[in-house]
């Protein structure tokens, strides 16, 4: 059974003249893996999958298991907001061999306490494969409770873990105290406020970036070296929140072009930085050791 916990990547999708870079994409998951990311998650917020067609959500999934071939366990990402076709993705999930789902609270429809309860249910019950429950009040519009999120993991046995990004300790507190689920920080800056009040680890989109960083920050906490995690958190912390500084996945992405790791390329409504949060970013990545600054052409005279 998967071990929830540590640094997992909620990685980025890479693309070439709109379509999915299958190559890079490839290359990603192995440079996460060599930098000591311990779950490998495509397809979720920071990968764009609300831009791709579910022909490509499943090549994805498809591919990331297909490569990451049992080195670290691979979690698709596989939520809707219409519950039959959360059902086909989680379905395909399965089939390709996918270690667990990761399944964000239906969006725009905005159902009740009990219409969420139902939702997850009947998707855990039709397919027997570990889910992570999503709660992203500020991208779907709605919280999930944390008696919600109890009355699934009591009923439900293969809802296992909560990714948490209501951006509340209380509310990882309250989930924590009324049940034993798994809880995953989805906030990267709060990541090591959350381990503390007993979270095992981070769904990261900044591990994108900061691979080692995350990797390291999380296992100094699971092996009780508070003091080491503290000093990891605070030497990132400013970057962690740049990075955060436009609509995620946008200056991640930027970030890995100028660590020259893909393009800097979008999926429209999603577009480029703007400038002046751009340099931004790049003087932080250039203060991190994260980047090198260009060398101008020294002029020679003939």
């Amino acid at each position: 059974m998967i071990k929830f916990e540590g640094s997992m990547v909620a990685l980025v999708t890479p693309f070439k003249a709109g379509k999915i870079d299958e190559a890079v994409f490839r290359k990603l998951i192995d440079y996460q893996i060599e930098h000591g990311t311990d779950v490998i998650v495509p397809c979720g917020t920071t990968g764009e999958s609300a831009t791709m067609s579910h022909d490509e959500h499943k090549r994805l999934m498809d591919i990331a298991v297909e490569h990451a071939d049992g080195r670290v366990p691979v979690v698709c990402g596989a939520g809707s907001n219409c519950t039959q076709e959360g059902l086909g993705l989680i379905q395909h999930a399965k089939k390709a061999g996918a270690d667990g789902v990761l399944v964000v609270n239906p969006y725009y429809n905005k159902p009740t306490q009990e219409g969420l309860y139902r939702h997850y249910e009947f998707l855990a019950k039709k397919v027997d494969i570990p889910f992570v429950l999503y709660n992203i009040p500020g991208r779907t519009g709605i919280n999930m409770a944390p008696e919600t999120v109890a009355r699934l993991r009591k009923n439900v046995p293969n809802v296992l873990a909560i990714k948490e990004a209501s951006g509340s300790l209380d509310q990882v507190s309250q989930i924590l105290s009324i049940c034993d689920i798994t809880v995953l920080s989805g906030d990267d800056s709060l990541t090591l406020p959350m381990m503390a009040v007993g979270a095992k680890g981070v769904i990261s989109a900044a591990a994108n970036v900061l691979p080692k960083q995350m990797s390291d920050l999380t296992h100094a906490v699971l092996s009780g070296n508070f003091d080491r995690a503290q000093r990891i958190h605070l030497e990132i912390f400013q970057l962690l929140k740049l990075l955060f500084i436009e609509t995620n996945p946008i200056p991640v992405k930027t970030a890995l072009s100028m660590m020259g790791l893909v393009r800097e390329e979008f999926r429209l409504p999603l577009c480029e930085m703007t400038a002046g949060n751009k340099e931004k970013l790049r003087e932080a990545l250039l203060r991190a050791g994260i980047i090198e600054k260009k060398r101008k052409p020294v002029k020679v005279k003939s």
